[in-house]
């Protein structure tokens, strides 16, 4: 599985996941797009600093250290990624000749599908934190990017959604019904999270235009 990084090209990255090469797949591209959310936040926080903004100018710029942190962090979730979907791979493909092999083949799957449920659940939380932040700052921040934070918060829901997806097309590869459900709670909460801060932010950002 080749790796990706932000050193990669708009245009390298986009054939990569147009090809028939499995990766970069779903989950390195909401991990571009969680990065993308965080860098609108954070731009929104530059463009809120200043003299007229005194009154909000920490938090504004604690605001953007975060969102570098974030987009930073989602560099490292889509090499995780394509990692832990290599890893799911190459379980599937061992022997199951006999009942020993089976039995072999059947954990290594099942180890393998915890790590690829846990890598877009990480993602979903950055999620959660970005689109958090972006609320916070909402009401304090420069009324003339109110579209561009908005789009950030559009963005993280949308990742979050991507993730769930991720989680959920792992699942049946799991044979612990109860780490499922668990899982899948976790999933439905964090991207509940996610749409109930990007409805606040919204909120907020149709105010300021209209």
């Amino acid at each position: 599985m080749k790796s990706m990084s932000w050193n990669h090209s708009i245009q390298d990255f986009l054939e990569q996941t147009g090809s028939l090469q499995p990766t970069p797949g779903g989950g390195s591209v909401a991990s571009l797009v969680t990065a993308l959310g965080a860098a609108m936040t954070s731009m929104v926080g530059n463009f809120s600093q200043g003299e007229s903004f005194e009154h909000a100018e920490e938090q504004m710029m604690a605001a953007v250290d975060q969102m570098k942190d974030l987009y930073q962090q989602c560099e490292e979730l889509m090499q995780d990624d394509i990692s832990s979907f290599g890893a799911l791979v190459e379980a599937m493909k061992l022997p199951k000749e006999t009942e020993k092999e089976q039995h072999s083949r059947r954990d290594a799957i099942h180890e393998a599908a915890v790590q690829a449920i846990e890598v877009p659940l990480r993602l979903m939380q950055a999620c959660r934190d970005g689109s958090r932040c972006a609320y916070r700052i909402a009401k304090a921040s420069n009324h003339n990017v109110a579209s561009d934070l908005g789009i950030g918060a559009i963005l993280f829901e949308a990742a979050a959604q991507a993730g769930l997806l991720t989680v959920q097309i792992n699942l049946p590869s799991l044979h612990d019904s109860g780490m499922k459900d668990r899982y899948q709670t976790q999933a439905s909460s964090l991207l509940l999270q996610v749409q109930e801060n990007k409805e606040h932010i919204l909120s907020v950002v149709h105010g300021s235009i209209n």
